[in-house]
């Protein structure tokens, strides 16, 4: 059995308890601007490079499963 670990992290101790990336201080909302900004996900891996595209693709995925999972009455 495997474990699945979320890809984003809250600590009171870490950018104040934002959420952000696990492992990094990249706040997610950053994440959320850039594509909001049309801005393409190289673009943000570049600025942000301790920021996988694997961590960014789960948070992707996570707010789609969210996003869906909201939508079913």
């Amino acid at each position: 059995m495997s474990t699945y670990t979320l890809p984003i992290s809250s600590n009171p101790a870490i950018m104040g308890g934002t959420p952000v990336f696990a492992g990094t201080r990249v706040p997610v909302q950053t994440f959320v601007e850039y594509l909001e900004a049309g801005d393409p996900l190289d673009e943000f891996l570049i600025d942000f490079p301790s920021v996988t595209r694997e961590q960014a693709v789960a948070v992707l995925e996570l707010a789609k499963e969210l996003l869906l999972a909201r939508a079913v009455a």
